[in-house]
């Protein structure tokens, strides 16, 4: 691994981090955690208390097809359903390293109109 792409991953890692200071999640309002790769992306809500994944979704499991951030909306919004299902109407949104903006967006986006409040 070269020089520049550690810093990276390091610089990655110090965002996040200080992204999820500030984050908590709990079995009532969990937190929306987002991973995003060049291929796919994928979405979770985590209770930090019990340090457990209560619901996940991802672009593998949903049928859209077409632009990314119309999958990564579907996503969000599969989500969103499956959770609803399960009692939980609050989340805390985690975007981790990554910007409000594309794809990340488009879960949370997604997810509210699923019916989740964040």
């Amino acid at each position: 691994m070269s020089g520049a792409t550690k810093q990276k991953r390091q610089h990655a890692a110090l965002r996040a981090h200080r992204t999820r200071s500030r984050i908590r999640g709990t079995a009532a309002c969990p937190r929306l955690s987002v991973k995003r790769s060049l291929k796919h992306i994928y979405a979770q809500l985590i209770d930090d208390a019990r340090g457990v994944t209560l619901v996940s979704a991802s672009d593998t499991a949903v049928e859209a097809k077409g632009r990314p951030v119309e999958v990564a909306h579907a996503v969000g919004k599969r989500l969103a359903e499956k959770a609803v299902a399960a009692g939980m109407t609050q989340a805390v949104f985690d975007r981790g390293s990554y910007r409000y903006h594309g794809r990340v967006a488009a879960i949370a986006d997604g997810a509210r109109e699923g019916g989740l409040t964040i």
